[in-house]
């Protein structure tokens, strides 16, 4: 598999890891920091997969 995904297999390994942290977490507050994050690189996995395979462009 070519770097860009791998790089797209690590984020949503991260984002898997951060979910299960978030659902640990007993101060709300983190909970909804860990979740935010997870989702975050969940887009980010998503938009960097698109963009390998040409169904999208980075914005200029």
């Amino acid at each position: 598999m070519s770097d860009s995904g791998s790089h797209v297999r690590q984020l949503r390994q991260e984002a898997e890891g951060l979910k299960e942290q978030a659902e640990r977490a007993t101060d709300p507050q983190e909970r909804q920091q860990l979740q935010d994050k997870a989702r975050r690189l969940l887009a980010q996995s998503e938009q960097e997969s698109a963009m390998a395979a040409g169904d999208i462009y980075p914005q200029e």
